[in-house]
């Protein structure tokens, strides 16, 4: 069985390195300006460091795609013209486009550079996919709204072009992202679509009658609540022998804005859950199921890809807007001195309660038996947002890149509801 690629966000160098790490075989990332996420935390890639992410990726083994998919105007057409410069020296393996403009300047600046078709530009049958091959495009990044059944049609008609796929992450109730209801609810200040999205489809909403002023009604879907426009997150994980026999040749993940931790660990659990049902085609991935519902997420559902062409009704996300995790995340290992790691902390555990450690190559519970703080002073709490001196009954056997979390599933969400047993 042929190995995808696995493919996921970097949102900024840190998060770039951890990604790696953990088992992405490629990264995408973007530029303020030229990409739809606006970043605003950690050593966030601009055009002056694009090339030390790219070179830093290739070193670690990956690759590195940039994104220029958002929808030009003429002012961001000049601006990247006058960019393209330090975009030709970065020399990403491939550039993300949505908009045909931007592509006529790509191919001009940069011919030998491959091109991925974004998401954005709605790909939904083989004759599209046709037409961008024509076009020069190597790959397609499909819209979510396609059944498997769907692309594997499109893998049959189009063999020799390249597809990727989103198998996990957040998704926009607007059909492939494009979305007006930012721009409207912020005056224009947010624009969903030049990478600055405020999410009003996470927000809860009463309902006006214009001729009662001020009697407001909540709008309730049955008892769950008013998030009516909040989708789950997609996860496919236990359907990947279906989108590999569909001939998918990379597996994206959604999340450039989200945290280190979520990075760190979605990209382990499909590591490996890829590693073992390209090895074993009737391989369990029930646990890999379990170990995403430790990072944040609104509730799973698979969207459109087993249906045919019509979204589930249980894949809305109505009681709740933000997402839950299943596992806190508790802090980072930094360094070593002695049998004692300096962390910094995320939330705060107690001294010898269980905790959880993981690596790109370990998991394993074990407990804190010694805090102290920089003075030396043992402690009994560590604090959130400490940077603390801590033994560990266990200790990775490399702790670079080890990170920590509370043990279980507490609180979660599970396929359809909140859950607070770990079911």
């Amino acid at each position: 069985m042929k190995k995808p690629e696995l493919l996921m966000p970097a949102g900024n160098i840190e998060k770039l390195k951890y990604a790696i790490k953990y088992g992405a075989d490629a990264v995408y990332l973007g530029v303020v300006d030229f990409s739809l996420r606006a970043m605003r935390k950690g050593e966030l890639i601009t055009l002056d460091n694009l090339k030390l992410a790219i070179d830093t990726a290739r070193d670690m083994g990956a690759k590195a795609y940039l994104t220029l998919n958002i929808f030009a105007f003429n002012n961001d057409i000049k601006l990247l013209e006058s960019s393209m410069g330090k975009i030709v020296e970065s020399n990403p393996d491939a550039l993300i486009i949505s908009d045909p403009g931007i592509m006529r300047m790509a191919q001009k600046f940069m011919p030998n550079t491959p091109i991925h078709v974004s998401t954005q530009a709605n790909i939904l049958n083989y004759e599209a996919v046709k037409f961008w091959k024509d076009m020069g495009a190597t790959r397609c990044i499909l819209a979510r709204e396609l059944p498997i059944k769907d692309v594997a049609e499109i893998k049959q008609t189009v063999p020799d072009m390249e597809l990727e796929c989103f198998i996990h992450g957040a998704q926009c109730v607007s059909f492939s992202g494009r979305c007006l209801l930012s721009d409207y609810m912020t005056n224009g200040e947010r624009k969903a679509n030049s990478g600055n999205c405020s999410q009003p489809c996470r927000w809860s909403y009463k309902l006006l009658e214009e001729t009662r002023p001020g009697q407001y009604q909540e709008i309730i879907q049955d008892d769950k609540g008013t998030h009516i426009l909040s989708t789950k997150d997609l996860c496919l994980v236990k359907h990947l022998k279906e989108m590999i026999d569909a001939g998918i040749d990379s597996f994206k993940v959604e999340g450039r804005t989200k945290s280190l931790y979520y990075v760190s660990a979605t990209a382990k659990a499909y590591r490996e859950a890829i590693d073992e049902i390209t090895k074993n085609p009737e391989a369990d991935m029930e646990p890999y199921f379990q170990e995403l519902l430790k990072v944040g997420n609104r509730g799973y559902t698979t969207g459109f890809y087993l249906g045919d062409g019509e979204y589930p009704s249980d894949g809305y996300s109505y009681d709740i807007s933000k997402g839950l995790a299943g596992a806190d995340f508790l802090c980072e290992i930094h360094s070593k001195k002695g049998d004692s790691y300096k962390v910094i902390t995320k939330n705060k555990f107690n001294k010898n309660e269980d905790i959880e450690i993981i690596t790109p190559s370990e998991k394993f519970i074990t407990q804190a038996t010694e805090i102290k703080n920089e003075d030396g002073e043992e402690l009994e709490l560590a604090n959130t947002n400490n940077e603390l001196w801590i033994k560990f009954g266990k200790a990775p056997e490399n702790y670079e890149y080890a990170l920590v979390r509370t043990v279980g599933i507490k609180g979660c969400v599970s396929e359809n509801k909140l859950c607070a047993c770990g079911d």
